[in-house]
């Protein structure tokens, strides 16, 4: 019984030091229900940009309807491309340094880092 119990706690505690998870790609998020008829694609842009900024993404235009940006956070790095449209726009992973990333998991971080980019970029093209 005695090692039942600690097999399962052994179990339970190598679970929650796994750091990595799953690499999800966010594709083709609609924004059209958040851009104004007034507003531009190139609106659309520095909205992805400064929303980028504002959390400490370096973000750079690499040609109409594409951005690519960069997140240096302690000894993690991750880079990322951003297309975008009037309707639309993806989060896609590029490369990253210390991310463990293996073809299919990476840090656990990383989709937070992602998920925050998604949720400032909603709000600055909606507060436009």
């Amino acid at each position: 019984m005695r090692i039942i119990v600690l097999s399962i706690l052994l179990a339970i505690f190598l679970s929650a030091c796994n750091t990595s998870r799953p690499l999800t790609n966010l594709n083709d998020h609609n924004i059209e229900y958040l851009v104004d008829n007034g507003e531009t694609l190139e609106d659309v842009k520095l909205s992805i940009l400064r929303a980028g900024q504002s959390l400490g993404w370096e973000m750079t235009p690499l040609k109409p309807g594409l951005i690519r940006g960069k997140l240096n956070l302690r000894a993690h790095t991750a880079v990322v491309k951003i297309p975008y449209s009037m309707q639309s726009y993806s989060i896609i992973y590029v490369d990253s340094v210390n991310l463990d990333y293996d073809g299919k998991n990476i840090h656990r971080s990383y989709p937070r880092w992602v998920n925050n980019l998604k949720v400032k970029i909603d709000d600055f093209i909606a507060s436009r």
